[in-house]
């Protein structure tokens, strides 16, 4: 029996959690000011909800999901993403009829993808992500962009690239469809074994293969743009407008597709360009999913949306050098001598953290020395010196340890 943990998951010790709680409330916060709020799903939902929601053409359907029957026979699936099942919580919970519209959504969530394990990316994974569902507007897919950014920029990245495209409305979506089937089919027999397959399911998605992407018909692939009608012209133009006046520079990709089946009109990626951060560069991913919300029994309705590994963030401010400070300072630490003064302790300390001091005391009926050891290893700022005398004079002696709060960058 091997006593580690599975494959592609990692235990996350107490001195890795004190980054991922700054990270987190850093994030938290962020959100607050743009006005979303925190929504928390099941772990899991039933397989219909992904295969609807996510597409049966794509990887993460196809090849990563871990599915499973429960007792009563019902397929469920360890949840993938979170898009799917944030907008089925909104159809469930018909958050389309509030009054305030639209309903801006964030999360943390556990997300489980069978693939083969690599820095940054393991089968299980931890992800914020927010979801702007009732709005058509560009300028919500412009806010929705401009706080992942805000979340990288007040953690103190700079090398990121903004990479954004339009995958238009479904009218341009189908004309673009087909000038793809038209040009890739002349090379079917010489595309991998996943593409002649989205060659048929969804042609958009040859795009973002890995493994034909030198193929010499990837250059010369139609672009998307050269596709779009009017009104998905006009839509992609706010959005840039909008993104310029906020200060926020990007880079428009034709072949920037995502690979989820459910995107349309913005697609946008972040990068990191800090150097040896690795060959995987993308961040952040997402974009706007019109007709998601109609896929999962709701009424027609927009959204946008992104999700963002935090275990790549992570990666990304190590590789440019960010510290992440960390208060490991006790607040306060016991000393009791004798046994009458370790008996008052216990209230002692209860009635302390009850009004909001952090306190420590010993449990390892160590001798007076060896608690004070004890204290100064975990950093205690004060040792409240507890005796037969001081309890006889209803008094506690106070020892200040250091002066100045000391910080640990992690």
């Amino acid at each position: 029996m091997s006593m580690k943990a599975p494959r592609g998951t990692v235990d996350i010790l107490p001195e890795e959690a004190a980054k991922w709680q700054f990270v987190e409330q850093k994030i938290k916060d962020v959100c607050r000011r743009y006005h979303f709020d925190e929504i928390r799903t099941p772990l899991f939902e039933h397989t219909e909800v992904f295969q609807r929601g996510v597409g049966d053409s794509t990887d993460i359907v196809q090849k990563e999901m871990y599915t499973f029957e429960d007792r009563g026979g019902r397929s469920l699936t360890l949840r993938p993403e979170g898009t799917a099942s944030v907008v089925r919580s909104f159809v469930e919970h018909k958050m389309h009829g509030n009054p305030s519209q639209p309903v801006k959504l964030y999360y943390f969530a556990q997300m489980f993808r069978y693939e083969r394990p690599q820095k940054g990316r393991m089968r299980q994974l931890n992800q914020f992500g927010v979801e702007a569902m009732g709005s058509a507007d560009p300028a919500i897919d412009a806010e929705v962009i401009d706080l992942a950014m805000s979340v990288y920029r007040e953690l103190g990245l700079r090398s990121l690239k903004l990479v954004i495209n339009s995958l238009g409305d479904k009218e341009s979506r189908e004309n673009h469809r087909q000038a793809l089937v038209d040009h890739f089919t002349p090379h079917k027999v010489e595309l991998c074994n996943d593409c002649q397959t989205r060659l048929v399911q969804n042609p958009l998605r040859i795009l973002d293969c890995k493994t034909d992407s030198e193929h010499p018909a990837m250059k010369t692939a139609p672009s998307v743009l050269d596709y779009l009608n009017e009104d998905s012209t006009i839509y992609f133009e706010k959005v840039k407008n909008y993104l310029t006046l906020m200060g926020i520079d990007y880079e428009v990709d034709p072949n920037l597709v995502r690979g989820l089946d459910y995107y349309n009109h913005t697609a946008f990626e972040i990068m990191s360009e800090a150097e040896g951060f690795g060959a995987i560069t993308t961040l952040t991913g997402g974009g706007r999913y019109n007709g998601l919300i109609e896929e999962l029994g709701g009424p027609a309705t927009p959204g946008i949306g992104f999700g963002m590994g935090l275990e790549r963030l992570l990666m990304a401010l190590e590789a440019e050098n960010v510290k992440i400070p960390a208060d490991e300072d006790l607040d306060c630490f016991i000393v009791t001598v004798g046994d009458e003064a370790e008996k008052a302790s216990v209230q002692l300390v209860h009635e302390l953290r009850k009004n909001g001091i952090q306190i420590d005391r010993d449990y390892q009926d160590r001798k007076t020395k060896a608690q004070f050891k004890a204290a100064d290893r975990f950093r205690a700022k004060y040792v409240l010196i507890l005796g037969e005398s001081e309890i006889a004079q209803q008094v506690i002696n106070v020892k200040e340890m250091i002066r100045v709060t000391r910080k640990k960058y992690v």
